[in-house]
């Protein structure tokens, strides 16, 4: 509880700061935003590789193989560095830019979760 109390305090904190100083110069607050959003990814990037391990403990527990989690695992990350990319690209007022990342990353999480679409259907096949 008390990480996201954290992660909420810099939010807000860098936030109004942006808010303030784009009243001046409007390409600052959104450099101070973007920092601002680094320092939180940072934070937050011990949790992302216990969420990673736990995933590895999981899939030698359950039997997987990496084959099977690692295209669901690399889809999840394209989709946070899509949202988090099309977001920046909005407050910035670009928002055929936003739209064209999110197209990217819709695309690149199709063709990275290919390998898991064709061994379900070879287990598939193999049960007909």
């Amino acid at each position: 509880m008390s990480d996201i109390i954290k992660v909420a305090a810099t939010a807000i904190a860098a936030a109004v700061c942006a808010v303030v100083v784009r009243k001046q110069a409007p390409e600052l607050g959104l450099v101070l935003a973007a920092c601002a959003g680094a320092v939180i990814l940072l934070y937050c990037s011990g949790a992302l590789q216990a969420a990673v391990e736990l995933m590895d403990k999981l899939m030698e527990a359950g039997g997987l193989s990496a084959q099977v989690v690692e295209p669901v695992m690399k889809t999840a990350g394209i989709a946070i560095v899509t949202r988090l990319a099309a977001d920046f690209c909005r407050d910035a007022k670009e928002g055929g830019l936003a739209s064209a990342v999110e197209l990217a990353g819709t695309a690149l999480a199709l063709v990275t979760v290919l390998p898991l679409m064709s061994a379900v259907i070879e287990v598939l096949t193999g049960l007909i």
